[in-house]
């Protein structure tokens, strides 16, 4: 067989058109110096702020302090084995986290990464950690309830979608039940929720992720953690990788099992306390200049830049809403410290928990008189609007005159009357933990309690009057119940067939 040099010529010249020999240009430096989780690298010129680096064998790190010669990394992962003299490659990507319907029900780390042995998670899209909040143009006013299931809550301190609503406490006053027993409330109700836990030991939160086995609430929520003995970089970055996955939710909607398409996310960040000390650690190690309590200059931009993320969008934005329910932990009970009046600043209210309350029994041990909520009642169904009313008043009566009636030793019958109904409505409001209640039984019993159908009902035996109202309702009168939650009002033909169930139980219980 004959060669013709024509061929070969032909075939050498395709195969020269047809190479492509692109290149990849990334910068690369040297790290000079290497501990405690940080990174002192020379060189990377052209990095940018909270770009993700390449270290050997696959750890990644986040670029913070960028300086005229070397850049200032913290490492996210194991940095025992990085050591000086290694090159550090940049990405050209800052911190992006995995988000969508993939996430729902699992538990991960800031990253996106499975913690709990179910498989890798098949996410399809990511977005940035780091994000500037939504315009006020793109905003509209919160006019539909997050119902917690906590009669006190959702009657005195109502929570509207998109609000965020601060819970501030001392350790060991049930902030976290709240937050729990508010997610375990939302299952049916159209709204993912993302809890965020941050500097927690893991045994807690496992115990956490239990209990939202149990109820039934992993089915709508994703679990971020960054444990105790995890890094401060990725304690740091938690929150915001949560306020990610509730953007994508909020802006584009998640299919949850039987639900359909959800737009409405609810954060719960636990706590934003050991954020701040994260940060605090991290700054320190970067020396960055100290400000009060060692904190840097810019520790209220990193809480407010966060919380701001939440908002409810208007309807040609796609009417999605991502509410936050940041939980702040404090000293002996001093709300007046550097991070709690940052938050409560950059807050729509606040759901604040006493310890003296809460060793007397008042469970969830919620102080009426300090906590509000700045724009939840434009959210409360009208019902819960009119039942709520009274309740306030009443509350706030029996509490002024509770400290006056100490130093007084013969009061007359309005007084003790009302000293009688306060009492009342104080025992309604206590309520077990993990027993969310529907939105038109809270409403049945608040209404009873305020119209003085408990005053003559022995106050040990409120509680068991209250469980056996609402069998009572939903055996014998189902109607209300069924009449309430559609209409959410409470008309007069309404409120009249309430008492007349009110007046026929009492007779009954009383008897």
């Amino acid at each position: 067989m004959a060669i013709r040099s024509d061929e070969i010529t032909s075939i050498i010249k395709s195969a020269i058109d047809s190479f492509d020999s692109g290149v990849e240009t990334r910068s690369v430096g040297t790290v000079v110096e290497v501990g405690d989780g940080i990174a002192q690298i020379y060189g990377l010129e052209g990095a940018l702020a909270s770009e993700m680096l390449e270290f050997p064998g696959g750890v990644m790190g986040m670029a913070l302090n960028l300086e005229e010669e070397t850049v200032g990394a913290v490492i996210l992962g194991d940095a025992s084995a990085i050591k000086e003299g290694d090159t550090v490659k940049t990405t050209g990507r800052v911190v992006e986290i995995p988000v969508g319907q993939a996430l729902l029900g699992r538990v991960v780390d800031p990253l996106g990464r499975p913690l709990d042995d179910k498989g890798p998670i098949a996410a399809t899209s990511t977005r940035p950690a780091e994000r500037i909040a939504p315009g006020v143009i793109v905003r509209k006013g919160v006019d539909t309830p997050v119902q917690t299931g906590i009669k006190a809550i959702d009657a005195l301190i109502p929570i509207g979608r998109g609000q965020r609503e601060l819970i501030i406490g001392d350790r060991q006053t049930g902030k976290t039940a709240i937050a729990i027993d508010a997610i375990i409330n939302q299952k049916g109700k159209n709204l993912v929720c993302i809890y965020v836990a941050i500097g927690q030991k893991l045994s807690t939160v496992a115990n956490t992720v239990a209990i939202l086995e149990q109820y039934g609430a992993m089915e709508h929520t994703i679990v971020v953690v960054a444990g105790a003995e995890d890094p401060a970089p990725l304690q740091y970055l938690a929150p915001y990788s949560g306020v990610a996955m509730g953007e994508e939710v909020m802006e584009n909607g998640v299919e949850v099992a039987g639900q359909g398409l959800v737009k409405d996310a609810l954060c719960v960040y636990d706590d934003l306390s050991k954020h701040a000390w994260a940060y605090r650690e991290m700054s320190l190690l970067l020396r960055r200049p100290p400000g009060r309590e060692a904190y840097p200059g810019d520790v209220f931009y990193l809480h407010s830049r966060l919380l701001e993320r939440a908002a409810r969008l208007n309807d040609e934005n796609g009417g999605g809403s991502l509410t936050a329910l940041p939980i702040i932990e404090t000293q002996a009970g001093d709300v007046s410290a550097y991070i709690p009046t940052n938050v409560i600043s950059i807050t729509d209210g606040q759901i604040f928990l006493e310890t003296d309350l809460f060793n007397a029994g008042q469970r969830p041990a919620l102080n009426i008189g300090i906590s509000v909520s700045r724009v939840g009642s434009a959210a409360q169904t009208k019902a819960m609007k009119k039942v709520a009313g009274p309740l306030k008043l009443d509350l706030a009566q029996y509490r002024a005159l509770a400290a006056f009636a100490q130093f007084a030793s013969d009061l007359d019958k309005a007084t003790r009357d009302q000293l009688t109904r306060g009492e009342k409505l104080s025992e309604i409001t206590k309520q077990p933990q993990y027993q969310p209640l529907a939105v038109e039984k809270q409403v049945a019993i608040l209404y009873a309690a305020t119209r003085g159908k408990l005053d003559d009902v022995a106050t040990p035996r409120v509680r068991e009057f209250e469980s056996q109202f609402y069998r009572f309702l939903e055996t014998e009168r189902p109607d209300i119940l069924t009449g309430l939650a559609e209409s959410g009002g409470l008309s007069d033909e309404q409120a009249a067939s309430l008492d007349e169930a009110i007046d026929a139980f009492r007779q009954s219980f009383l008897a």
